[in-house]
């Protein structure tokens, strides 16, 4: 079980900002339970009265108060969940933002280790299980607590030996949430992770289903399908079997209690001790009491529930990322210099520790919710799982000048672009922007002076606007309007039927290849960078829209220094300088044209034995 103090925690953070309303929920519950006490006092009063032969008005008097308490309680009910739900949204609403923040903040090695689907569910399916933490389990807690105890004192004002009963029974009840809490957490934990894993899983398979259905491997899917399916099957089963082993624990000590108390009343009723209206109460009471003590046993299995789901989140929350941002310098105006410094890089390999949660429930350490990263030495990078990546690269290009970057697959050429981006960092070597180390240059400055564009277009659903400027409202309409007829996109802009506002279709699917390619390239426009990264952006286009391409990238380039990534002829062409790599080294790297003219330098040889088959 989570220590106290980390769900306090929690609760801290998110419902801080709605005191007001937790305030006021916190009146409702305290009200409601003062009309659970007095209520039942109102009915013996009435059965006493009745019993005695007093006159109606009196009993009138009774019975309308005893009404309206009901009425009251019930408004009072009614008023408490709109609250308690307002509070839950608000409270996880907020806690969806800082994991979701939190998640674009980590690095690379962590998003491609762990799939959408899984991440999905972190962010959406843990917080989800928080909902009635937020908004009543505490609260609850904390007011059927007062409720027993409140009970507890009128039995024991009435009957000591029946106050004895009741306590006895509260003990018990207690006792026996004790004995099931740990197997219960430890099983829900397991569910929840299991439904994790089913999720990431049909999220990658359903992002592959070209390629699934294309190959025919429908069966071979829906077989593992079936197992992840079986185990949160099983793991669902135990956690409820768990549950439902605690309730009926319970059931079974209020069933002896009620028995006794019943036994108790009419014993004291018929020696003359208390009246019928006394019966009423005791049995009354102790009937009572089951609804507070059941209501903390359901709360507890919620806390359960809950207590899997914040230890998820807190893995989460503790996954820190290996980038850390400086921002001591700036980058100046103008196209910008690039310079390597003997960089090497492997991948490394980054896990969410989620077989140690269980052990972490245990951890009496203080919440790490807030998002505060740690001090940068705390922070270790990934462990390596492969060989290294890049070795010992090095090379320097001056401001404006165009690199073509040439090798074959996995030779590490995309690698390249994404340190340039500083999407991973280095394991040793420096990367250079005009002399500054891209460790101390901002993450917003940096991604507002480097452009990237590669051969898979993301589309977001929104309009053609939002997709053009990145949901930037900053961007005027003229200048994405003058973007698209300088790339040649006026002809599709013109068929949008709302223009800029038309909205578009999220995977790309109401763009043709070309087009998606020139939209890419239009985003990157309209950010007007310094240096421009393009991954391989016509490798998979016809040669007439390649045309098209070339001349967009052009107007791109012009003023700008540019790395391009390709194997086709006409894109390196227009290249100042080459460098290719091999299996991570750099094998060759010179001016173009002095390569050319060279007849044992590789890039003629492969200009020779045409690019496209041999870097293919």
């Amino acid at each position: 079980m989570i220590p106290l103090k980390r769900y306090l925690g929690l609760l801290w953070t998110y419902l801080k900002p709605q005191w007001l309303n937790v305030i006021v929920l916190t009146a409702l519950v305290l009200s409601s339970i003062g009309l659970h006490l007095v209520n039942p006092q109102i009915l013996r009063y009435f059965i006493d009265a009745a019993q005695a032969g007093e006159p109606a008005p009196t009993l009138m008097l009774a019975a309308g108060g005893f009404l309206s308490a009901a009425i009251v309680a019930q408004a009072l009910a009614f008023t408490g969940t709109y609250i308690g739900e307002t509070i839950a949204w608000t409270a996880t609403n907020a806690l969806r933002l800082d994991l979701t923040r939190h998640c674009l903040c980590l690095d690379m090695t962590f998003h491609k280790t762990h799939t959408p689907g899984e991440l999905i569910e972190r962010i959406d399916g843990d917080v989800n299980t928080l909902a009635n933490f937020f908004s009543q389990l505490a609260l609850h807690l904390l007011g059927n607590g007062l409720l027993a105890l409140g009970i507890l004192v009128l039995l024991f004002r009435e009957n000591g030996f029946i106050g004895l009963v009741g306590a006895g029974y509260t003990l018990l009840t207690f006792a026996t949430l004790r004995a099931v809490q740990t197997p219960v957490s430890r099983a829900w934990n397991h569910s929840r992770q299991a439904e994790a894993d089913l999720y990431g899983f049909m999220g990658e398979r359903l992002g592959g289903t070209e390629d699934i259905r294309a190959n025919g491997a429908e069966p071979y899917v829906l077989r593992q399908l079936t197992q992840f399916m079986r185990a949160v099957s099983q793991t669902w089963l135990k956690a409820k079997v768990w549950q439902r082993l605690s309730a009926n624990l319970g059931d079974t000590v209020y069933l002896f209690t009620q028995v006794t108390a019943l036994a108790t009343g009419a014993w004291l009723f018929l020696g003359g001790r208390i009246t019928l209206g006394t019966v009423y109460l005791i049995v009354h009471y102790v009937t009572q009491l089951q609804a507070p003590l059941g209501n903390i046993q359901r709360q507890v299995d919620d806390l359960q529930r809950a207590s899997a789901s914040i230890a998820r989140i807190e893995a989460l929350f503790n996954t820190r990322p290996t980038l850390i941002e400086h921002a001591h310098a700036q980058l100046p105006a103008g196209p910008l210099a690039v310079m390597l410094e003997n960089v090497n890089f492997h991948y490394g390999e980054w896990k969410m520790e989620n077989q140690r949660i269980s052990e972490s429930t245990n951890d009496n350490s203080t919440p790490t919710i807030p998002n505060i990263p740690p001090p940068a030495s705390r922070i270790p990078y990934p462990v390596s799982s492969s060989t290294t990546v890049l070795h010992n690269i090095a090379f320097s290009l001056k401001p404006g000048r165009v690199l073509g970057v040439l090798g074959r697959t996995g030779s590490g050429k995309t690698t390249l672009t994404r340190l340039l981006c500083r999407l991973y960092e280095p394991v040793t070597g420096t990367i250079r922007l005009d002399n500054t180390d891209l460790r101390d240059v901002s993450f917003s400055d940096l991604r507002r002076r480097v452009g990237l564009v590669t051969q898979d277009i993301q589309l977001f659903r929104g309009t053609a606007r939002d997709n053009l400027t990145l949901f930037n409202p900053n961007i005027p309409d003229e200048a994405i309007l003058d973007a698209l007829r300088t790339l040649e996109l006026w002809d599709w802009y013109q068929t949008l039927p709302a223009g800029l506002d038309t909205h578009l279709q999220s995977g790309g699917k109401s763009l043709s290849a070309g087009e998606a390619q020139l939209l890419a390239f239009a985003r990157v426009f309209l950010k007007d960078p310094s240096l421009v990264i393009l991954d391989e952006a016509s490798s998979r286009l016809d040669p007439a829209t390649e045309q098209r391409l070339e001349r967009a990238i052009g107007r791109l380039l012009h003023n700008r220094t540019a790395i391009i990534i390709a194997h086709r002829l006409a894109t390196v062409q227009r290249a100042n300088e080459i460098l290719i790599l091999e299996a991570g080294h750099i094998v060759e790297y010179g001016d173009r044209l002095a390569l050319v003219t060279d007849p044992t330098s590789r890039f003629a040889q492969l200009l020779q034995a045409g690019m496209v088959e041999v870097l293919a």
